[in-house]
């Protein structure tokens, strides 16, 4: 049974620009400390090999520093490492792959064309090709067969989509049931899809192992596969730093905002950078106020107000006022446009300016 560490989508050096400046700085750096809880997975795991299947860098303009930090914690791994370019750090002539000088341990992948890369010593085959350009459109499994000799595990390393007619590598899954592989080892969606199966080949997508935004929610980390010929098996290890979360708080029938987020919040959040929705029926919540409370627990937090006005306010609107008549108004405008939130901010904020001013009988 050979044992695998799966990692892919690290984009290291990513600019997180929904944080401020220092912030950040130091997501950046905390992208590089994980390379150092790879080293240390693998080891603890006591890992056959890695496979790390494209998009390790965010750009090909990266810091000196976080191309050596790579390098410095593949090399500390005490097995083979082979990496695929993906689309975002494909394989050129002045990239840190063909530029920095690589521990004995890395194998990279530098051409679009299929290699193999016999391990007699694991009784194992891994088959890798590189991206050398920002696209991609031929898919890396037409035609191809693994060339399966004396009953070795054959294994694939290779950043790619799922989709026919993606420019990043396309991948059809009869392609993936033809391949005669045993575990496919892909890169490229950062959603983990766990370990999946086409035919008799198995395939996964172990996810970035660092979110870095909205879109990429939750615990995130690497696959730890064990496998042998027709049988894998395979674990998802968390090794983020940080998680992204969003976090829907209803404030109907709530003492304040304040109080129902309090309720509603879970414990150890202050890793986490929250986008905290605000829905239900109340006054308008004062966010600069709530934030200002509820900054501290979180690494990094926003707010979005999507609450709207009690429903026992808007009958008001048929007062001889000047409240009557300003909701008389914007009923109709929020009738029909029922999900245009401006419309019901600009309801509420007008009846709290009319409230704390004279209401004038009409």
């Amino acid at each position: 049974m050979l044992k695998l560490i799966h990692g892919a989508d690290f984009h290291l050096d990513s600019p997180f620009s929904g944080l401020t400046p220092e912030q950040a700085a130091r997501r950046r750096e905390e992208q590089r400390e994980l390379l150092d809880r790879l080293a240390r997975l693998a080891r603890d795991k006591g890992a056959d090999l890695v496979l790390l299947a494209g998009d390790l860098l965010d750009s090909q303009r990266c810091y000196r520093e976080t191309a050596q930090a790579l390098a410095r914690a593949l090399g500390d791994i005490p097995c083979p490492v082979f990496i695929a370019p993906g689309n975002h750090d494909f394989y050129a002539p002045q990239s840190v792959y063909a530029t920095l000088d690589w521990p004995d341990n890395v194998h990279i992948f530098r051409d679009p064309d299929m290699e193999r890369v016999d391990l007699p010593g694991l009784n194992c085959a891994v088959y890798g090709r590189a991206f050398t350009a920002p696209h991609q459109e031929s898919g890396p499994l037409w035609g191809f067969r693994a060339d399966r000799r004396e009953g070795a595990l054959q294994l694939m390393c290779l950043h790619g989509d799922l989709t026919p007619q993606s420019r990043y590598g396309p991948l059809l899954p009869e392609d993936i049931a033809a391949s005669g592989l045993d575990y496919l080892a892909l890169g490229h969606i950062h959603q983990g899809t766990g370990l999946r199966r086409e035919g008799d080949v198995f395939w996964a997508y172990p996810g970035c192992p660092e979110g870095r935004g909205f879109d990429e929610l939750g615990e995130k980390g690497v696959l730890y596969v064990e496998a042998e010929p027709g049988n894998v098996s395979a674990q998802f290890v968390p090794l983020c730093r940080r998680r992204y979360e969003i976090l829907t708080v209803d404030v109907t029938g709530a003492e304040s905002a304040l109080a129902a987020a309090a309720a509603a919040l879970p414990q150890d959040t202050q890793n986490d950078i929250c986008r905290l929705i605000l829905t239900g029926e109340g006054p308008a919540p004062d966010l600069a106020a709530l934030e200002a409370a509820l900054a501290p627990r979180f690494y990094g937090l926003t707010l979005t107000d999507r609450t709207r006005l009690p429903q026992d306010l808007w009958a008001r609107r048929e007062e001889d006022t000047l409240t009557g008549l300003f909701l008389r108004a914007m009923w109709d405008k929020c009738q029909a446009a029922p999900d245009d939130q401006t419309c019901q901010l600009a309801a509420r904020f007008g009846l709290a300016a009319l409230e704390n001013g004279e209401d004038l009988a009409l």
